[in-house]
């Protein structure tokens, strides 16, 4: 199966279409690999429930919620709460897309480097990379400041690292790269198992922690004050970990509120349907360990709907009986 790639035009964002009837439901997906189990899941209740479900859209991510929003696609199930808090309030708000339900609970964000040179250098938060000295530390172009490894543009993400820069007066000590993300960070995989010091950035559920297990090959790097962006708010601090600086997130599915209007089985399935993060950061290993084409993806989530088989029956009797 091929996906398709959507070139939104100014026409397409600018004007309404009509809202996806059930014969036609169309999921935005990011293009990541890493998130097409969750879609799959989502995709199969729909299914279930009678409607006919489209291939994903790739589109990025920001514009998903615009595209949701007008109608263009139906729904994007990996709408993280807060961090796309100002993607939505830019794209209309409930007024034109609703968050949904819960998919997935506890996600954590945050800035890691390698384990050794935490230890030996002393280095517990991000901000201790104000002193030069350890900055040069992960300096790779020669240019005296750290190389961030971080978050790809029009994710969210980039915009809490970008605001971090400047609210812990870091600018003129860590420089942001900034690119494809799985592209860059195989090269900070590849430094830290060759010994070498780096500074990356990275979310949970995923598979890079399962690679750099952190406490043991990396340790995450504390802030010894919150400051966010886009009037974000919520818990920082993680048990056992401390306050990693970013708001511990909640995905849930966004979709175009005149069609769960029109969908109150939809509304209700996308209400109930909840995956472990543990699941998703277990699937995300297989795509890693190379399980990554698209059949190999819908049977990791034909798998996981067998395994859940109570729960699943459950959502969708009662999605059903929401008609």
């Amino acid at each position: 199966m091929e996906f398709k790639c959507a070139l939104l035009t100014l026409a397409m964002m600018a004007g309404f279409a009509a809202p996806a009837m059930a014969d036609q439901v169309k999921p935005a997906w990011s293009g990541a690999t890493e998130e097409l189990f969750q879609t799959f899941i989502v995709d199969e209740g729909l299914k279930e429930l009678g409607y006919g479900v489209a291939e994903p859209t790739q589109v990025q991510v920001q514009l998903a919620h615009t595209a949701v929003a007008n109608g263009d696609l139906t729904f994007y199930p990996a709408h993280w709460v807060p961090l796309h808090d100002a993607f939505w309030e830019e794209s209309g708000g409930d007024e034109k897309l609703m968050r949904v339900g819960t998919l997935v609970k506890n996600c954590l964000q945050g800035y890691l480097i390698d384990k050794k040179i935490a230890d030996t250098a002393g280095i517990k938060y991000i901000e201790d990379l104000k002193d030069p000295e350890k900055a040069k530390l992960f300096d790779i172009d020669g240019n005296g400041k750290a190389d961030l490894y971080g978050c790809e543009p029009g994710w969210g993400c980039e915009r809490m690292v970008e605001h971090h820069l400047d609210a812990y007066g870091l600018r003129d000590t860590i420089e942001h790269k900034q690119g494809g993300y799985f592209a860059i960070i195989s090269d900070a995989i590849e430094r830290i198992k060759a010994g070498k010091p780096t500074l990356y950035y990275t979310w949970t559920p995923q598979w890079v922690s399962g690679v750099l297990v952190p406490g043991k090959n990396v340790s995450w790097l504390k802030v010894k004050e919150t400051s966010l962006p886009d009037r974000q708010s919520g818990n920082t601090t993680v048990e056992g970990l401390g306050n990693l600086g970013f708001p511990v997130n909640d995905q849930k599915v966004i979709a175009n509120t005149a069609f769960l209007k029109a969908n109150p089985s939809a509304k209700r399935f996308f209400e109930l349907v909840q995956i472990p993060i543990e699941d998703v950061s277990a699937e995300n290993n297989l795509v890693f360990g190379g399980q990554k084409s698209n059949e190999q993806i819908m049977k990791h989530a034909a798998d996981w709907i067998a395994a859940h088989k109570a729960d699943w029956n459950k959502w969708i009797a009662e999605a059903k009986a929401a008609k």
